[in-house]
């Protein structure tokens, strides 16, 4: 590995660009005139400290914490790898904490933890195209999350007037400063009712549609093209490897499970 690869991947180097990312948001904040379009639900239940779900396409990512009203306790499910890790240092400069893990991989732990916040009354957040897409296709995993919760899905998504797109799998949108922010959010999504009448599958479906009309919305707000979901064949292959991935992460909890009976056998 060369000095530069090591240097970026190095402790000092993630932190100081997450500490640099978050103030560069700050002053995006502060220059940016901002419209929020939501559901009347949204802010019924936000009062009320009902538990609720945000979702938020990858590329959307930057509206997590400003756009959101500030007085929300707001939580993300962000993966553990080292993109992840960054994401998550520069959001908790916003006051926003992370839960490690996703909804396929090491999803036990990070399901228990959203469980302990939502029973709490706090705002979980997830990227159900995350981390490494397809763009703006759900994975089945929010709708499962959400049905064994019994928890409403919100959809959310931004777009700005002054904005680059980067040629990212996921066109990463970042707003630039002195533009106009729309916010939209759709919903809620209630997964609770429905999961068992018309299947995961359907409301996998649901939430993916509310995600990607919330985006077009906010993109023809700020006078811009929506971006395009990835073609329904990469979604495909996305979600036979997220069951494969799911089915895998069940094997190692019933190994896992067996090996501490046997512990406990033995003790």
């Amino acid at each position: 590995m060369s000095a530069v690869k090591r240097f970026v991947k190095s402790e000092e180097f993630q932190r100081a660009f997450a500490w640099v990312a978050a103030q560069y948001m700050k002053f995006v904040y502060l220059t940016t005139r901002w419209t929020m379009v939501s559901p009347p639900a949204f802010e019924a239940m936000r009062r009320a400290g009902d538990p609720f779900i945000l979702c938020f396409w990858h590329n959307r990512l930057m509206i997590v914490r400003p756009g959101l009203p500030r007085d929300a306790r707001v939580h993300m499910l962000i993966s553990a790898h080292r993109d992840g890790q960054l994401i998550s240092r520069a959001i908790a400069h916003f006051g926003v904490t992370t839960i490690a893990g996703s909804t396929s991989r090491g999803g036990l732990g990070a399901l228990r933890e959203m469980q302990r916040l939502l029973r709490a009354g706090s705002v979980v957040g997830i990227t159900p195209d995350g981390p490494r897409g397809p763009r703006m296709r759900a994975s089945p995993g929010l709708a499962t999350v959400a049905s064994r919760m019994s928890v409403p899905v919100f959809a959310v998504s931004f777009s700005s007037t002054r904005r680059r797109l980067f040629k990212s799998w996921d066109r990463f949108l970042l707003p630039l400063p002195f533009g106009r922010v729309t916010v939209v959010m759709k919903g809620p999504i209630d997964v609770r009712h429905n999961a068992a009448s018309v299947g995961l599958e359907e409301m996998r479906r649901r939430i993916e549609d509310a995600l990607n009309e919330a985006t077009r919305e906010a993109d023809r707000s700020c006078g811009h093209p929506p971006v395009e979901p990835a073609p329904e064949a990469e979604a495909a292959k996305s979600a036979e490897k997220a069951a494969q991935d799911e089915q895998a992460g069940q094997a190692q909890q019933t190994k896992q499970a067996g090996q501490a009976q046997q512990t406990e056998s033995g003790a």
